[in-house]
């Protein structure tokens, strides 16, 4: 029997197939970036838009206060939640992913780090001086956006080179994590480190001892490492990485015990009253809790977070950075940003040094025998896939913020970011699109 439709589902149920599509992620963010530029440079919205986000928000306990403006709350807060979220990415790619084993790892690796050197490169051609600090910004790749429209041409491009590219943006956020980490990091003060590193370490012990509560890690994660970088002059972002390597990665039950439970438990039910009806007796009810709790005892706790956080952090989260960070206004200079050092360094960095930088060390490893090409694919999709990492947008905007204080600076790589992320995307599908033959979408 069928479960019963409420009228909510017809409503649901086409909510569900659009948010679950991943191009939908990337729609939600150019959307979202779109919405930001037209309110920025709106007569009736540019002033309450470029000071609203000034807006000071204050946490107060005792004779103790935390103050800082939506901005930062979003851009070291909230951002810090989706970094956890890479983290936890990270760590499943390298337990069980892509990145396990060496002959897995190897292309993507060494894709990943053409793609950030080049780039760098790139940038550093055009900039010297107060601008050459921005040489992170057309480092970074947007998985988001990439995959998005990734998705729009899967019909062209072999499943095994989606994979490539899932894997060489993990790799990438590793490389952008330690560029803010190392290189976008202000004055260090040693002793909050200390407390940072000691609610580390106690994760880890309490993860090696078997706690698994999601609001435990939570609760010392936010109050014992992001408070402790907050104020250590590390971009506290980076907790939210080091958080989620404490994560508990395992099952408590193995897939043979949970089926032997699920068995028994299954058997009970039936024993226990009427299937077929829409209302649970006490007893039954008490064996679906049963069945719930085997279910929880075979998903590991990273598995379950992650997948919990996944609508959160792509659906809320990133749309709101998009659209706080993303309104640039539009100015006569706005040619002169583009065509300046850092506009430069950026839409080449961007366009041609991750292309280049991508397809030229894969082509290197395989050549070498080191590595192999995907599966059913062909260098016209690998190097279609590497003009879409070109996309930067969230984390090279991210990065801007970071690097320059000073916002003409601020601006102008903004406005690079913008339209070499954009024109990544529309020239990335038309190659694959005119290159690459169409194949069954299994």
């Amino acid at each position: 029997m069928d479960k019963r439709h409420e009228p909510i589902d017809y409503i649901a149920k086409p909510l569900n197939r659009l948010f679950g599509n991943e191009a939908s992620i990337g729609i939600i963010l150019f959307l979202s970036a779109v919405a930001a530029m037209v309110v920025a440079n709106s007569s009736w919205g540019a002033e309450w838009y470029h000071h609203f986000w000034e807006h000071e928000v204050t946490l107060s306990w005792d004779d103790q206060s935390f103050e800082l403006n939506l901005h930062l709350l979003i851009n070291d807060g909230l951002m810090a939640i989706f970094f956890f979220l890479v983290g936890l990415e990270i760590k499943r790619e390298f337990l069980q992913g892509q990145l396990s084993t060496f002959k897995q790892a190897s292309l993507p690796i060494g894709a990943a780090l053409g793609g950030m050197l080049f780039p760098a490169g790139l940038y550093l051609l055009f900039n010297d001086g107060d601008t050459a600090k921005g040489w992170g910004i057309p480092m970074a790749t947007d998985i988001a956006f990439t995959l998005g429209l990734i998705s729009l041409v899967r019909n062209r491009v072999a499943r095994s080179v989606k994979v490539f590219v899932t894997s060489l943006a993990v790799v990438d956020d590793i490389g952008a994590v330690l560029v803010i980490a190392f290189f976008y990091t202000s004055n260090l003060d040693v002793t909050q480190l200390y407390v940072a590193g000691g609610a580390l370490l106690f994760l880890v012990i309490a993860n090696r001892l078997g706690v698994r509560s999601v609001l435990f890690y939570t609760f010392v994660g936010i109050s014992g490492i992001w408070v402790a970088f907050f104020y250590s002059g590390i971009h506290p972002t980076i907790a939210g990485i080091l958080l989620a390597f404490t994560i508990p990665a395992s099952t408590r039950i193995t897939k043979d015990q949970f089926t032997d439970r699920l068995k028994r438990l299954y058997r009970k039910y039936l024993k226990a009253g009427e299937v077929d009806t829409f209302v649970n007796t006490g007893r039954e009810d008490k064996l679906l809790k049963g069945i719930r709790e085997a279910g929880d005892d075979a998903r590991a706790p990273l598995q379950k977070i992650e997948a919990g956080l996944h609508g959160f952090v792509y659906y809320i989260i990133m749309p709101l950075f998009a659209f706080s960070n993303a309104g640039l206004k539009i100015e006569s200079n706005f040619l002169d940003l583009l065509l300046g050092p850092i506009g430069l360094g950026i839409i080449i960095g961007l366009l041609i040094g991750k292309a280049i930088g991508i397809t030229l060390i894969s082509k290197l490893m395989v050549t070498l025998g080191i590595s192999e090409l995907p599966e059913q694919s062909n260098w016209f999709q690998i190097f279609g896939v590497a003009i879409l990492a070109g996309i930067g947008f969230t984390m090279s905007l991210f990065i801007s913020e970071l690097a320059f204080s000073d916002p003409e600076k601020v601006d102008a790589a903004k406005s690079a970011i913008l339209v070499a992320s954009t024109l990544a995307g529309i020239i990335g599908l038309l190659f694959i699109q005119f290159t690459s033959k169409r194949r069954e979408v299994l």
